[in-house]
């Protein structure tokens, strides 16, 4: 997910907006922050706040709007929103999946077998299309 102007500016009315102790955690950098906000929805008591709030989750997505829905009861399942990592590149700030356990263990086996491969005999060198002797 990619932080549009809007949004950007949403985060930054409602930090300026928050109680003193939930303004650490209303950044940019951090990737739980609308799972954060979220949980503060309910506990808010300010109606600004509260819509400003549902604004950003409704532009971040149906996944981070359903957060807001009242559950039935406690046993209910939670959307299954995947980890995320923060990625900066070149001024742009974007959300970006964090890789599961299991590709980890995937990426790690196959650096061990790019490891086996004996590395590649002393480069020819060639002149004119002919080998250097």
């Amino acid at each position: 997910m990619q932080y549009t102007k809007p949004m950007i500016d949403l985060v930054y009315e409602i930090r300026r907006r928050v109680d003193a102790n939930m303004k650490p955690s209303v950044k940019m950098a951090n990737p739980d922050m609308l799972k954060e906000l979220a949980d503060y929805h309910h506990h808010a008591k300010d109606t600004i706040t509260k819509t400003l709030i549902k604004e950003l989750l409704f532009l971040a997505g149906d996944q981070w709007h359903q957060l807001l829905e009242p559950t039935p009861s406690d046993t209910a399942k939670v959307p299954d929103i995947p980890k995320q990592m923060v990625k900066v590149y070149r001024g742009q700030t974007t959300l970006v999946d964090a890789p599961h356990p299991a590709e980890e263990g995937i990426a790690m086996r196959s650096e061990l077998l790019v490891k086996d491969i004996p590395p590649p005999a002393k480069p020819v060198r060639m002149y004119r299309g002919h080998p250097v002797l």
